[in-house]
């Protein structure tokens, strides 16, 4: 039995003491969580949820023909695949390329406030915009097809890149880079010899994960004609071809995750 005569100290009870205040702050966003959740449940149209199960016939009989994967056009499936890992292949160049710029131009720590205000809005504009509505853009510009689908998912991954980029910038020791402009070097010295050794490893890494996120964007883009397999695929599915559509389906999978499996081992090297 421990002596109630034994005092604990000052740094023990301090951390025994009930802590209101947090408490408090929790179950105020339990709460704010669930009227959140309440509001959104018709405009949502959550309340639809027993569908799920009164319409179990008609998805029954969808997957007995997914279930059936038709590979009678796998080399014209492996083909627009491919098509569509050289679409965020080009995609993911482009944006890192031009990124690089504009993540330096974007951080508080190397670029002016007035800079840094106008490259943060810009990247502000590419990032909101998704990927599909860029295709449907770029196709009424340059037509359907590959480019379109490339120019797409390099404008809305320039302003991810450039983000990612950017708060990895702002958050390097900044002694080497004084140490550099102390010795007469200039700015880009800096940059070159203070800036870019640090940032370099998780650049690579950021860069090698958005591509993996890029060629699953692509596969969809191919629905408003931007090229790729996802042209294919929504083709089949308006068919009601579900099998061709699962055979499709099954080459995604595989592609994105021996991509999946490739970065990993590279991120691992490079970190």
């Amino acid at each position: 039995m421990v002596d109630s005569r034994m005092q604990l100290s000052p740094a023990v009870a301090e951390q025994l003491k009930p802590r209101w205040s947090k408490t408090i702050a929790n179950v105020c966003g339990a709460l704010l969580l669930v009227a959140l959740l309440g509001i959104s449940y018709y405009p949502a149209e959550m309340n639809n949820w027993p569908m799920l199960f009164t319409d179990a016939g008609n998805m029954l009989i969808f997957m007995k023909d997914f279930l059936q994967p038709d590979f009678t056009d796998l080399g014209m499936f492996v083909q627009k695949m491919l098509e569509t890992v050289y679409m965020a292949f080009w995609g993911s160049f482009l944006s890192v390329f031009f990124g690089i710029f504009l993540s330096l131009l974007s951080s508080n720590n190397v670029a002016p406030a007035w800079i840094v205000f106008s490259a943060r809005r810009l990247m502000d504009s590419a990032r909101a915009i998704n990927e599909l509505v860029f295709a449907i853009l770029f196709v009424a510009a340059v037509g359907l097809g590959p480019m379109a689908g490339v120019m797409a998912l390099f404008v809305h991954n320039l302003g991810v890149i450039s983000k990612l980029f950017s708060e990895a910038v702002e958050a390097i020791d900044m002694r080497p880079v004084e140490g550099i402009r102390a010795s007469g070097g200039g700015y880009l010295h800096e940059i070159i010899y203070g800036v870019i050794p640090q940032v370099l490893p998780l650049w690579s890494s950021l860069t090698l994960y958005r591509f993996e996120t890029l060629v699953r964007s692509a596969t969809v883009l191919g629905i408003v004609g931007a090229g790729g397999i996802g042209f294919t695929f929504y083709e089949s599915f308006r068919a009601f071809q579900y099998d061709r559509a699962s055979a499709i389906i099954i080459v995604m999978i595989i592609t994105v995750s021996l991509i999946d499996m490739l970065s990993s081992k590279l991120r691992k090297i490079l970190i």
